[in-house]
């Protein structure tokens, strides 16, 4: 169940974890994430609940997380167009990093040869 829960969390579709795991149907999925969301609910946080609606609110406004309501409360869930956006810029800015890093190391070899 964590690793349906994980791959939810890392931007992937019902339909791409079902696929990943053939023998789950897409029933699994969100009963999985079901009880992820009922054991976050159950657990007490150890920050206040106006820290939590602030960081919720940064999240959402980075587009990481997306609302509804529920009543009086509301649900807030990751948001994969989101999460794959900020996927994407890491990965650029790592692929980038990486690249010059290797280049620098290169050249000193080069000069200490």
């Amino acid at each position: 169940m964590a690793a349906v829960v994980g791959m939810v969390a890392d931007g992937m579709s019902e339909p791409e974890v079902v696929a990943a795991y053939p023998d789950l149907e897409a029933e699994d999925v969100r009963e999985a994430i079901r009880y992820a969301a009922e054991a976050v609910r159950e657990r007490e946080l150890p920050v206040s609940r106006p820290a939590v609606s602030q960081h919720l609110k940064v999240l959402k406004d980075a587009r990481l997380v997306v609302d509804r309501p529920a009543g009086n409360r509301r649900i807030y869930q990751l948001d994969p167009e989101g999460v794959g956006a900020l996927r994407a810029d890491l990965e650029q800015f790592w692929s980038k990093a990486l690249a010059t890093y290797k280049a620098v190391v290169e050249e000193r070899t080069e000069e200490v040869s």
